[in-house]
């Protein structure tokens, strides 16, 4: 395995560990009392602070990459963060945590359907299989069915946050053109801070907050305790790896990737509380693992560009956003 692409499975794998961990201390701030809004606004904005010294280091002298990728941060704080948190925590006051992830993590099959869309080539088998095992094995980790019926309403949040997610790993995969990746994730996330608080201030988004202590892992603790871990290892660290990951991979092989989190939250779950892992959601593990192989196993993209009307420019520029960068064959050549 290239290196690179070794690289980019650790981050990605990181970045899985470290959003993984989210869910469970965000939801008793948001049963303490905290909007989503909120919760959102002071987790990002912990995380861009946190990233903050080490994108200055690496901005240092290159300041005309942060406004070349203007476009490329909005973009990010608008879709990827502010659209996506703000869909899926609004999902989960309406429906049940494990349909509002499924939903939400269907987001590599739409990046399939976009990239057989726009470069009007079939994917081929193995991607196909792949995409059918990762999503068997998501929903028997989530084991969706049970925690009441199911509010329209809450399921077009979802389904936004599924858009978001999609969204994300597209921009994240974009060419640098000189903006590192922690550069990138600190000024999006302090973007879409001010993005949030702005919005705050005109009464369209209900921030609420709440000082109370708040119940952790069965432990009560202040709020801030959550909060600042959230904002530093599922924030920060999350965003920094994840993005890093998507521009080595791609954004189809990374949001694949990002079906581990859900498999990481669970055993997050079961290391942090002892809440036991049945088998069929180890199995769901598995299936999430076999299916991302299948997905990284696909050499399609080494191939020529599809007959057809439209420029060859258009089809590669699509290969190595949606796909990743074309992989080498050897060559069969005598010398």
């Amino acid at each position: 395995m290239p290196r690179p692409i070794a690289a980019g499975l650790v981050l990605g794998l990181l970045a899985a560990a470290s959003f993984g961990t989210s869910g469970a201390l965000v939801k008793p701030l948001l049963l303490a009392g905290w909007s989503p809004a909120a919760a959102v606004a002071v987790r990002v904005l912990i995380g861009g602070v946190v990233l903050l010294p080490i994108a200055l280091v690496q901005l240092r002298g290159r300041w005309r990459s942060l406004w070349v990728g203007r476009w490329r941060v909005l973009g990010m704080a608008l879709v990827g963060v502010v659209g996506t948190q703000l869909f899926y925590f609004a999902s989960l006051q309406r429906i049940p945590v494990g349909t509002a992830i499924l939903i939400e993590y269907m987001a590599p099959i739409l990046l399939v359907v976009a990239a057989w869309i726009l470069s009007r080539r079939a994917p081929r088998a193995v991607v196909l299989i792949g995409s059918a095992l990762a999503i068997g094995g998501l929903a028997l980790i989530v084991s969706p069915g049970g925690g009441g019926a199911l509010d329209p309403i809450g399921v077009l949040f979802a389904i936004g946050a599924m858009f978001g997610v999609a969204g994300y790993f597209v921009i994240a995969a974009r060419p640098a053109r000189g903006l590192p990746s922690i550069a990138l994730a600190s000024a999006a996330l302090l973007l879409s801070a001010a993005m949030l608080g702005l919005v705050g201030l005109t009464g369209l988004l209900p921030m609420t907050v709440s000082f109370s202590d708040v119940t952790v892992i069965g432990a009560v603790t202040p709020w801030w305790v959550p909060m600042l871990f959230v904002g530093i290892v599922a924030t920060a660290v999350a965003y920094a790896a994840s993005i890093a990951a998507s521009a080595i991979l791609g954004a189809r092989l990374a949001a694949f990737m990002g079906l581990l989190e859900v498999a990481a939250a669970s055993l997050w779950a079961l290391l942090l509380i002892g809440e036991q892992l049945s088998g069929l959601q180890l199995l769901g593990g598995l299936l999430i693992l076999a299916g991302i192989a299948f997905v990284r196993s696909d050499t399609s993209e080494t191939g020529p560009p599809p007959a057809g009307p439209g420029p060859d420019g258009k089809h590669l520029a699509v290969q190595r956003v949606l796909i990743g960068p074309a992989r080498r064959r050897r060559s069969t050549r005598l010398p």
